[in-house]
């Protein structure tokens, strides 16, 4: 385990045991020991476009509007992180595991994972069978929803990550029966095989008269589901 829970909303990490560590900018609280930090170029690109390194990486995740500014730590010490008062929630990585999560919502991840871009509707698996121009169109209409845009970031390997939401995180298994079926708003990441589709409850008889519920993510395959206790997006 590469991250401590202070409380809700401080995560401790040792760099001695973890080795360097890539957190959001202005995350870091306090450390103790010989630790140096310097701005992190993220390796690698959108999905289907690997090979973009340091600032041509940093570029397109920009352009795609997938980015926060990061720092790496190193050295030998214990370093502490937060941000902005919000809760965290720590996500420890077997090898082969994948986590996609908005890159608002990532505090701090270790250096040993992979991190890329790629897009919802690749990340829903095509959008429920639609692939092609229709799963793009409903994969940008689940990113409208959730958040996150038209692209989400994907974390590979083993390690650990640290997320962010509101109001504390609480997981849901998938892989049931029926699928789960989670509120937009409420939807902070995923870890596994996990495919998420848009759905609507609306009919045209009642357009108009629905409240917030009217659209619903459900997630089906294997895996974990991350859900803050809000609606309120980050």
């Amino acid at each position: 385990m590469s991250f401590t829970k202070i409380n809700g909303k401080v995560v401790r990490v040792e760099l001695g045991q973890s080795g360097p560590v890539v957190a959001r900018r202005g995350a870091m609280l306090f450390y103790t020991g010989n630790v140096r930090f310097s701005p992190h170029g993220v390796p690698g690109g959108a999905g289907g476009a690997p090979g973009l390194g340091g600032l041509a990486g940093m570029a397109g995740r920009m352009l795609q509007g997938e980015h926060e500014a990061t720092m790496l730590a190193q050295g030998d010490g214990v370093v502490h992180y937060g941000f902005r008062g919000l809760e965290t929630h720590i996500v420890d990585m077997s090898a082969g595991g994948e986590l996609r999560v908005e890159a608002s919502r990532l505090l701090a991840h270790t250096t040993g994972l992979q991190s890329t871009v790629v897009s919802v509707a690749a990340a829903s698996g095509g959008g429920g069978g639609g692939g092609g121009l229709f799963g793009a169109l409903r994969g940008a209409a689940t990113g409208a929803m959730t958040g996150t845009g038209m692209f989400t970031t994907q974390l590979t390997g083993r390690g650990a990550a640290v997320l962010l939401a509101h109001g504390g995180v609480f997981e849901l298994q998938v892989g049931g029966p029926t699928p789960v079926v989670v509120d937009p708003q409420a939807f902070v990441a995923s870890y596994g095989a996990v495919r998420t589709e848009l759905k609507s409850s609306m009919s045209w008889r009642n357009v108009g008269r629905t409240g917030g519920e009217a659209m619903q993510l459900e997630c089906s395959g294997q895996g974990i589901v991350y859900v803050q206790a809000s609606e309120e997006k980050l």
